[in-house]
């Protein structure tokens, strides 16, 4: 209980099978693309400078494959070694699996944390008023909304009911609507890894994390593979103005990937992660415990319907981007006082897993407590240059 992941927790359910690549952060060289391998983790960044080069290189998962490179460690060591408060700095440690790319992602996806999304707005972020706006929001519009298309006509029928309840709202506008709500989550190289701190803004006493699958999409629009996400969401600040969103989204430490990406190739692609089923789990320090689950067959757009609204011939991202795609988890019950809901305490250890794409764990703290993020684009350059690798 309460424990940081291993090798064995931290791997899919079928091992180094896959072409997983992550980021290892390197004493005296700086960030690595690796390939995990059952010879150990696999140095091959001379091959590939950046996992965005790996992403936008023709059929990806054969060329990891066939790059050879330097084995540095063990996954055991790595994961050992990357926990904040005990890491070695003259050991390698591992990092979030992109770099380049852009961190986006997409929000109120699925109907029930449209639902919460609706709740908070009516409330002002105010948790206490949050069960009996449940229920009432729950008596109009009900609550089996899975089968409504976001932008058919049955969804523009419902909008006209709710504006005429004065029960509309910005959130069911993007929850089935035709147009998805994608934001950016994080600056490129800000996101956090697997054993590292995951950041809640201290002011926050309404907040949870978001467990969700990724998309690594290359710059021509391409899916090229996933990998896991914790999106931490602070209720009470988006439920002030959705005007405050990247203040309630994009904090130091308030993005984790991880803990590979698994490159689509024959035997793994879209549709495993239209499949997905992602578990989490909350343990606290003081004995809380709490699991759920959120099933990706549940999304109210298909996860290609999303990547089409995030990147065409009305935006363009060079270096490629990844994609949250957001989750149906939204905790509703107490954790402290009666009427306040969930929300985080200090030393939370979050664990979001999948069998595909392994166990993403982090540590919740206050994010101005979690190391800062002070290593960006210009120094991953000068890194690359000073090995020799550009």
């Amino acid at each position: 209980m309460n424990q940081w992941p291993d090798a064995e927790t931290t791997l899919p359910a079928d091992g180094t099978e896959g072409a997983l690549v992550g980021r290892v952060w390197r004493p005296g060289l700086g960030p690595s693309v690796v390939a995990v391998r059952d010879t150990g983790v696999h140095d091959v960044t001379a091959d590939f400078a950046t996992v965005r080069d790996l992403c936008e290189a023709p059929d990806p998962a054969p060329r990891l494959r066939a790059a050879d490179g330097e084995r540095i460690a063990g996954l055991g060591e790595l994961l050992a070694n990357t926990p904040p408060d005990t890491r070695d700095p003259r050991r390698p440690w591992l990092l979030a699996p992109v770099d380049l790319q852009a961190v986006k992602a997409a929000g109120v996806t699925f109907v029930a944390s449209m639902l919460e999304r609706v709740i908070e707005e009516r409330v002002r972020g105010d948790a206490s008023e949050a069960a009996g706006t449940r229920e009432r929001i729950r008596r109009l519009i009900g609550d089996d909304l899975t089968a409504l298309r976001p932008g058919s006509e049955r969804a523009a029928a419902l909008k006209e009911i709710l504006v005429a309840q004065e029960m509309w709202s910005q959130y069911l506008e993007v929850g089935i609507g035709p147009d998805a709500e994608i934001f950016t989550k994080a600056p490129v190289l800000a996101a956090g890894g697997s054993a590292s701190d995951a950041g809640v803004h201290p002011s926050s006493r309404w907040n949870n994390s978001e467990p969700e699958v990724v998309l690594a999409v290359s710059s021509a629009g391409a899916v090229v593979g996933a990998t896991l996400g914790n999106d931490i969401n602070l209720r009470d600040v988006e439920g002030r103005s959705a005007l405050l969103l990247p203040q309630a989204k994009d904090n130091n430490a308030s993005a984790a990937l991880g803990p590979f990406l698994r490159l689509f190739e024959p035997g793994f692609g879209m549709d495993d992660v239209r499949r997905a089923t992602v578990s989490l789990t909350v343990e606290g320090a003081d004995g809380y415990r709490i699991d759920a689950e959120s099933s990706m067959s549940a999304i109210s757009r298909d996860p290609l319907d999303l990547v089409a609204q995030l990147i065409g011939p009305h935006h363009q991202y060079p270096d490629g981007a990844v994609l949250y795609l957001g989750t149906m988890f939204a905790p509703v019950e107490d954790r402290d006082a009666p009427g306040q809901g969930f929300t985080h305490h200090d030393g939370d250890l979050v664990t979001i897993t999948t069998p595909r794409l392994g166990t993403l764990v982090n540590r919740i703290r206050p994010s101005d407590a979690c190391a800062p993020w002070t290593f960006g684009i210009a120094d991953l350059m000068r890194s690359l240059s000073a090995r020799g690798a550009l």
